[in-house]
């Protein structure tokens, strides 16, 4: 085995000899000689050194280190505090998905009606901001009315999802690999894109704060439009790159429409307590987030710098204490959702009807069904049968 692979595994999960070695459950000498070729690890160690460096097995059998996973586009401003391991786990959530957008590409090319997507990358930005949303909002039919009609900002984002998955966009929800102790902070991403004109995937962090997830998703349906894959980061006056900033633009012309920030009466003059209210009370209204409402108000120069960047901090700060409230009381609670009912959530709707076609017309097997929705092969018939999950959730409580 070339001793090259473990240092490479180790170090693109973003760990130290140190750490490796605990989580491994080995001595930091044993894996330094592992690494320097003076011994090969036992079996289990490398099933081991799979799980934690996550990488597939097979991946220390090869010749050298493969090549960076591919992201398409950086499309980020990159926070200076950013480690290592947050762009480690990025890249392995990224193989992840593109792993699975491989499977349905193959698979919808091979379906008889398959034809390629006609509005991927079917725009540019020498067309404007205005132009391309006219387009998605006629392709995708979507209203403005229709988006605030419903009862919740959760419920306004399905409504957004529903549209974009009608039209043959796959919209999961990712903020971890699996688990809480692998979530990315939005500072590293918020949302992916690849724009494939059979399988497009958007995926969007759901670690970001809820209302935001209807601006992360038109951002990168715009990115769709203009026929760019890759990895966006932050919003607002941080987006450094051009293409960031004409999507920012689509995305905020249709939950902001022009004119309607003159029912904000905020200024730079207005007491800082009460602006914050005005501010909350004005985003809630049209399911936007507060930061999004305070840098429209920048962008309008109804604020200075100096006043925007400190609404900014304070809705960061009260989003993460939001945040933390909820988390304590999801918690506390016996009666959260179910296993299935959190997956089927952020796979969304257009992907498991998709599976389950795709299983019912002998194109998939439950192996390859589990890889495509990120499962054990025992989990494909209960979280593609709601009536089945129900039966096991039910029948584990008795147990």
């Amino acid at each position: 085995m070339n001793a090259e692979l473990f240092t490479w595994a180790r170090e693109t999960a973003g760990l130290d000899l140190e750490t490796a070695a605990k989580a491994l459950g080995i001595k930091t000498g044993t894996l330094e000689r592992i690494e320097q070729g003076g011994r090969e690890p036992s079996r289990p160690q490398l099933l081991n050194m799979a799980k934690v460096y996550r990488r597939p097995l097979i991946t220390f059998y090869l010749d050298k280190p493969p090549a960076r996973g591919e992201r398409g586009e950086d499309f980020r401003t990159l926070p200076p505090d950013r480690t290592q391991a947050d762009d480690a786990v990025l890249d392995a959530l990224i193989r992840d998905v593109r792993g699975r957008q491989g499977l349905v590409r193959s698979l919808a090319k091979d379906e008889d009606e398959a034809k390629p997507l006609g509005f991927i990358g079917s725009a540019t930005m020498t067309d404007g901001a205005d132009a391309v949303l006219a387009s998605i909002k006629k392709t995708l039919g979507l209203d403005i009315t229709e988006y605030r009609r419903h009862s919740t900002s959760e419920k306004a984002f399905a409504y957004l999802r529903g549209q974009a998955e009608s039209a043959g966009i796959f919209v999961l929800l990712m903020g971890n690999l699996g688990t809480h102790h692998s979530a990315i902070a939005v500072e590293t991403f918020r949302g992916f894109t690849i724009a494939d004109r059979f399988a497009p995937f958007i995926v969007i962090n759901d670690s970001d704060a809820r209302t935001a997830w209807s601006f992360t998703l038109l951002h990168e349906i715009a990115h769709l439009w203009l026929g760019t894959s890759g990895v966006s980061g932050v919003r607002g006056i941080s987006a450094e790159k051009t293409i960031e900033r004409f999507c920012n633009e689509v995305a905020s012309a249709f939950l902001l429409p022009a004119g309607e920030l003159a029912d904000l009466p905020v200024s730079s003059d207005t007491a800082p307590a009460r602006a914050i209210e005005l501010i909350t009370l004005f985003a809630n209204r049209r399911f936007i987030s507060r930061r999004m409402a305070a840098y429209a108000l920048l962008r309008a120069q109804r604020i200075d710098r100096t006043t925007w960047q400190r609404f900014d901090d304070e809705f960061a700060r009260l989003w993460k204490k939001e945040k933390a409230t909820q988390k304590a009381k999801d918690q506390q609670s016996e009666s959260g959702p179910s296993y299935y009912v959190v997956r089927r959530h952020r796979l969304g709707t257009a992907l498991l009807g998709f599976v389950e076609r795709s299983m019912g017309a002998g194109a998939l097997t439950p192996v390859k069904a589990a890889r495509v929705l990120g499962v054990k092969p025992r989990s494909v018939y209960p979280l593609l049968m709601p009536a089945t999950a129900t039966r096991l959730d039910r029948d584990s409580a008795r147990g």
